[in-house]
């Protein structure tokens, strides 16, 4: 998830200690995922329900922290509106992508998930107004391309489903928009306060709507199994612990330095879909994969060279 960094200069320990965090924070983040595809599998437990205590656990865990290191005036922020919709996309995107881990291998489903970088540049020149040039573009389609080496196959046996990892990264790519837009809003700590409430409020609305149209991924199931709630328990654990560690990475190096290290998540998928659930993508599927890390981090390698080029030499991008 995007996080505006302060514009300040970072010292190469700084830097360093930045990118080892994210490393730590990408490597966890994928034990969450691996939590809720055993509470969609094996506990009978929706994604909509997985989704929504995840984020209530957020705000939960989030809104002290917040009183506690910036006090009450944090929770003034500006555009509030547009932070409730930041965290209504938060969730419906998890519900998407909950889904698919019902029927998906998790290291499949995250791959597909990284196209998320890409939509975030095409999203930048249609909503933003940046300039993308054929470099950047050319990298996008590859990067597509990349993911219908993933998608095909699974498309294949599982139909729409396949398509669903895609739909969870067009959710995270107009948050990571929104991220932008709002940076300047409030702080880091009020962005996630607001983004949980804001799934929160949005997916108790779905959840309603979906047990009362009988929509299997939004019912309600109340577990009763004391294991149940406690891997949800480890889900709202895990995600503070990685989205605390990528908030202090930002803070110290900048964004476009972190964000191929993001593709660490995409190693633990690997790692967990393996040990815990038994699956391995095939050589097909590690050729989509490294197509797509390969694609989002050329676009990250770009960004970082017209950073710090000249605003006349933007029309190469």
């Amino acid at each position: 998830m995007a996080i505006a960094a302060r514009a300040v200069e970072n010292s190469s320990a700084e830097v360093s200690r930045g990118i080892l965090l994210m490393l730590i924070g990408a490597l966890i983040i994928p034990v969450l995922d691996a939590l809720a595809k055993i509470l969609v599998t094996e506990h009978g437990v929706s994604p909509g329900e997985v989704s929504l205590i995840r984020l209530v656990q957020q705000a939960l865990y989030m809104l002290p922290l917040l009183l506690i290191t910036e006090g009450p005036r944090a929770l003034k922020v500006r555009r509030l509106g547009l932070h409730l919709l930041r965290g209504a996309l938060l969730g419906i995107g998890g519900v998407f992508f909950f889904a698919a881990l019902r029927f998906m291998p998790l290291a499949d489903t995250t791959a597909i998930f990284f196209v998320e970088p890409m939509l975030v540049t095409v999203l930048s020149a249609v909503i933003l107004g940046e300039t993308v040039g054929w470099r950047r573009a050319v990298a996008v389609g590859v990067g597509f391309g990349g993911a219908m080496l993933i998608i095909r196959p699974s498309f294949a046996d599982l139909g729409f489903i396949a398509v669903l990892p895609v739909l969870c990264a067009v959710c995270i790519a107009v948050y990571s928009i929104l991220s932008r837009l709002l940076a300047d809003t409030g702080s880091a700590l009020a962005m996630h306060v607001f983004g949980g409430i804001g799934g929160t409020v949005a997916l108790a609305l779905l959840m309603v709507v979906g047990s009362a149209l009988d929509v299997k991924e939004l019912s309600l199931t109340f577990p009763t199994r004391l294991d149940t709630w406690l891997i949800f328990l480890a889900t709202g654990i895990v995600g503070l612990v990685g989205h605390t560690l990528f908030a202090q990475a930002f803070r110290l190096a900048p964004a476009s330095t972190l964000a191929p290290f993001a593709y660490a998540e995409i190693v633990s998928a690997v790692i967990l879909g393996y040990v815990v659930f038994g699956s391995f993508p095939d050589t097909l599927k590690w050729l989509g994969i490294a197509i797509i890390v390969g694609s989002g981090a050329y676009i990250f390698h770009r960004e970082r060279l017209i950073a710090r080029r000249a605003p006349t030499n933007a029309a190469e991008r």
